[in-house]
């Protein structure tokens, strides 16, 4: 009965099936890439190979955001802690001319003690080499992949041309880097630092080290944390105002769902009143007329639902193919969400005409025009 129903009207029910779908799809879609960019940053952050990081007073989690405020010679001072391998002192500039990108200055020096090589794994080049000049830039595969770049092509940054020196496997901080000195001449910054990365001889020394780096005069303001610390931090409750849109987008999502199945139901029970005195007339309860309505929800809601995932599977693959810098990775957690909230908003929408129809005295519904 609950197929017949709703082959019936099939517009009617490919239209609520496609709007289930719109809710999950919208769910899936937002959620994923706001989830996949943040999850890209944590892991190129971990992909740097520091085992501290050190932020000015008042810094945010975020590094890019407050510019190079503090002294580059903080990073002679961090040298002295026992434990210390390397320093790499880094200054990190955001732009939102296209999208919202963190470049990172740093010294490809092999003779400087500040050479940013010395973090974790040096850069795997997959064309070109460092810098040979002030101008010099290098990105990431990701980011020659969806700009078409090439070495030797140049790019306008802070209006001024910078030339593809090099292309490096992605996952080391930024997509695209240059010249620390360049970048703090431009930033108007000479001298100074955004953020210090810190290596330490062994892991176990990391609460070491930061309690050593608090225990330097002068550097007990500083923001100090470890590397699963700052991993931990990068979660949507942390990200000023994510939660919230999260639950907006959800909220908008749902309300759409429920008002297209309630739209629905109530024109099926309204069209099928006289089937309805007949079904009671027969016997029928009313416990039996709820479960009728209600199936038919929970099979438009099911049929939204693999929908919804297949129109997203074919988003996100497209996402993938064309902009590589915004891959969007499925959520399990997420699917699973989606699909119980577009179930139980169609529920919700169909329990009014169920109850509607459940409630119709049979010989009034008999006499129904």
């Amino acid at each position: 009965m609950v197929f017949s129903n709703l082959v019936h009207r099939p517009l009617r029910t490919l239209i609520s099936v496609f709007a289930i779908s719109i809710e999950v799809t919208l769910i899936l879609l937002i959620v994923g890439l706001c989830l996949s960019m943040l999850n890209d940053n944590a892991n190129r952050q971990k992909g740097i190979g520091f085992d501290v990081m050190v932020l000015p007073p008042g810094s945010s989690f975020f590094t890019g955001i407050s510019g190079a405020p503090v002294s580059i010679k903080v990073a002679d001072r961090l040298r002295t802690v026992p434990h210390v391998k390397a320093v790499a002192p880094i200054v990190t500039h955001m732009i939102t001319t296209k999208s919202l990108e963190v470049i990172d200055g740093i010294d490809l020096n092999p003779q400087s003690p500040n050479n940013y090589d010395k973090m974790g794994q040096p850069f795997r080049y997959l064309a070109g080499g460092p810098f040979q000049g002030p101008d010099d830039m290098i990105v990431d595969d990701l980011f020659a992949e969806q700009n078409h770049a090439k070495v030797g092509d140049h790019f306008s940054l802070l209006n001024q041309e910078f030339r593809i020196s090099g292309i490096v496997e992605h996952g080391k901080g930024a997509r695209r880097y240059v010249p620390i000195a360049t970048l703090q001449d431009l930033l108007g910054s000479e001298g100074k630092a955004s953020v210090f990365f810190v290596v330490t001889d062994k892991p176990e020394n990391t609460a070491a080290v930061i309690e050593g780096i608090k225990q330097i005069p002068g550097m007990d303001q500083y923001v100090v944390r470890s590397l699963a610390e700052y991993a931990s931090l990068m979660t949507v409750n942390n990200i000023p105002f994510l939660s919230s849109f999260f639950n907006i987008v959800i909220g908008i999502s749902v309300t759409i769902g429920l008002i297209v199945i309630f739209q629905s139901m109530y024109t099926a029970v309204m069209e099928r009143t006289r089937e309805i005195g007949i079904l009671k007339s027969l016997g029928a309860s009313r416990f039996y007329i709820l479960n009728v309505v209600l199936r038919e929800s929970f099979a438009l809601a099911l049929g939204g639902v693999l929908v919804g995932l297949a129109i997203t599977g074919i988003a996100s693959a497209f996402i993938n193919y064309n902009f590589p810098l915004h891959r969007m990775v499925w959520d399990g957690h997420w699917v699973l969400r989606a699909a119980v909230m577009a179930i139980v908003s169609a529920l919700l929408g169909g329990l009014y005409p169920a109850l509607k129809a459940a409630q119709k005295d049979p010989i009034e519904a008999l006499a129904y025009e």
